[in-house]
């Protein structure tokens, strides 16, 4: 197996800076890796990411998340198996699709993201993350829960303390304190929130959650906390993202621009796209439950896996010419994009597929098609810069655009 030090360093400045000629480097010289200072084995390439992911054998688990996210978050649905996890999973996702998507939380998203776009609409410029994607999920998971979203302040610093924890892979133990912090603050701020809602729901999801039976099983208040925890960080921070994301893509590629702006129906296919191209979340864990033996290697029993999904979703040996942002490339299916049968891996696959996803493409088609709306002639401010920043979580700290004014 080649040695780390063969590869560039995923904690180097280097990498940080530029992680897709790293990705290239890894996928053709070094697919599996060991890596030191992470004390985990790093895959590169589609074939071993997608393998892990869908793990039809067992032979993968989550139980990396009892020390990745268990302290911060409390234990959380992703971090069970079998009967347990798809007990908890029928509990929670029905709030995610179908009807309650539709009918309770679809005007939510539309009403969250109207006030946003107002705040600076008939200015002519506005700054794509600090003004609206930063704000708009977390205002939408808040609304979704009945939560007072007077407390946006609160519930970003949450999240931005959680999200440093997860990728906290050098170890600083000053993110650590403030994710083990940001978990007692949490509880003490949602138990009695909880409590109120048993004792009087409401028509929220907090509610739901409350009231939610399958099989005899419903959720402690434990439960719901962590869950709520885990919906206003990973649903916050990935939204956040991909929204600036997809604005960054396009306004890099003009021409694909235009044609989302004349056929708001590509906005579907632009997400999927930037989800491929320029995912919010560059790395997820696995922990192997035996040896596994996959195309790139051997992988002893134990081990903690990092399956790189920036680099898997820009391997050639998936996606012709990868390193292309394309919205109408016809190796990647935008219909089944947010499913479980999604051809790119940034929701993951199998059993733990992100439970949220077709909520972030509820709020993606919303929120860029009424931003689209609001700003006509849409180019970047002058001297914008729409680089991607990060390593575990990526994408552009801003993107200031200007545009001509429209009124409300």
């Amino acid at each position: 197996m080649p040695a780390a030090q063969q590869i560039p360093d995923i904690l180097s400045p280097e990498f940080a800076a530029d992680p897709y000629t790293a990705y290239r480097v890894m996928r053709e010289t070094a697919p599996l890796a060991w890596h030191e200072a992470t004390q985990s084995y790093i895959l590169s390439r589609y074939a071993d990411v997608e393998r892990v992911f869908k793990d039809k054998g067992g032979e993968f688990t989550t139980d990396n998340y009892d020390w990745q996210l268990e302290p911060v978050h409390g234990k959380t649905i992703l971090q069970l198996s079998g009967r347990e996890h798809a007990v908890r999973r029928a509990l929670v996702a029905p709030a995610f699709r179908g009807v309650d998507l539709q009918e309770k939380f679809l005007p939510v998203i539309e009403r969250n993201s109207r006030e946003l776009i107002d705040a600076f609409r008939h200015t002519g410029s506005a700054d794509l993350v600090a003004d609206y994607a930063s704000r708009f999920p977390v205002a939408v998971i808040a609304d979704m829960l009945g939560l007072d979203k007077a407390d946006h302040d609160r519930f970003h610093g949450w999240y931005t303390a959680v999200i440093a924890f997860l990728g906290n892979l050098s170890g600083d133990p000053e993110v650590t304190e403030a994710g083990q912090r940001t978990r007692v603050e949490f509880a003490e701020y949602m138990m009695p929130v909880i409590r109120e809602r048993r004792e009087k729901p409401g028509d929220d999801l907090l509610s739901t959650l409350c009231a939610a039976e399958v099989d005899g099983v419903r959720m402690s208040d434990e439960d719901i906390k962590a869950f709520c925890s885990l919906l206003l960080a990973a649903g916050g921070e990935t939204t956040d993202k991909a929204i600036a994301g997809i604005f960054a893509n396009l306004l890099n590629h003009p021409e694909q621009l235009a044609a989302v702006y004349a056929d708001r129906g590509l906005i579907g296919r632009a997400f999927a796209e930037t989800l491929r191209y320029s995912p919010p979340v560059h790395m997820i864990m696995r922990q192997t439950a035996k040896e596994v033996t996959l195309d790139a290697g051997t992988i002893p029993a134990g081990a903690t896996v990092t399956c790189l999904i920036g680099s898997a979703n820009r391997d050639g040996a998936r996606y012709r010419d990868p390193d292309r942002f394309d919205i109408f490339r016809d190796d990647l299916d935008a219909t089944t994009a947010f499913s479980a049968a999604a051809g790119h891996l940034a929701f993951a696959l199998g059993r733990h597929f992100c439970v949220g996803a077709l909520l972030a493409k509820a709020e993606v088609e919303i929120g860029v098609g009424q931003l689209l709306d609001a700003m006509p002639g849409l180019r970047p401010a002058p001297g914008a810069d729409l680089t991607e920043r990060g390593v575990f979580t990526r994408g552009p700290k801003s993107v200031p655009v200007e545009f001509t004014p429209v009124a409300p």
